[in-house]
């Protein structure tokens, strides 16, 4: 079953969604450059819904033109602010659809502080799975809105990245752990 259910920023009730013609293409979008390349944000109106990190020069919904909406906007504010290091928490409104165990894993990861760090097995003891450790890789690797809810600071229990789902991967990772001044291993 998958369900909506806010992760940060202030609760709410699931929007409704404005029927669009393409079923993938999202109703309000934009893009900024940061210094991981180009960012893609998507939004339901009301909260981030995606936020997407160029790889191989592409993001997801490249033909789609931009359509802002005053919570992109917050959003792009505070990614700057983030990437300019003035920021070290979000709270935009964040609206995830996934698992109940994937809903989860991320209200954990959203509850991190800036520059601190947990590991797989951490998050499992913290959400009743001690022993699941691939279904926590798996939540982790399928967190739809990267860098606001921190699943960058996830590491192997050695301080190793042992990879990531976003821009291009264990380099992106390695990039957002040491802005925000989190040790690690290759």
């Amino acid at each position: 079953m998958t369900t909506a259910s806010p992760v940060a920023g202030a609760p709410r009730a699931p929007a409704s969604r404005v029927p669009v013609p393409d079923s993938r293409a999202p109703v309000f979008l934009r893009r900024i450059d940061s210094p991981l390349g180009r960012i893609e944000l998507v939004s339901d109106g009301e909260a981030i819904v995606s936020l997407a990190i160029e790889c191989d020069g592409a993001l997801p919904f490249e033909d789609i033109p931009e359509q802002t909406a005053p919570v992109l906007d917050v959003a792009v504010t505070q990614l700057r602010e983030y990437f300019a290091g003035t920021r070290t928490d979000f709270d935009v409104p964040v609206l995830l659809a996934g698992t109940a165990f994937q809903q989860t894993i991320w209200r954990e990861l959203a509850r991190m502080p800036f520059g601190t760090v947990t590991s797989y097995g951490a998050l499992g003891h913290a959400t009743g799975r001690p022993t699941a450790g691939r279904a926590v890789g798996g939540a982790v690797g399928a967190n739809p809105v990267p860098i606001i809810v921190p699943c960058h600071r996830v590491l192997a229990t050695s301080g190793r990245i042992t990879g990531f789902s976003a821009g291009e991967g264990i380099a992106t990772k390695a990039w957002l752990l040491d802005h925000e001044g989190i040790e690690h291993r290759l």
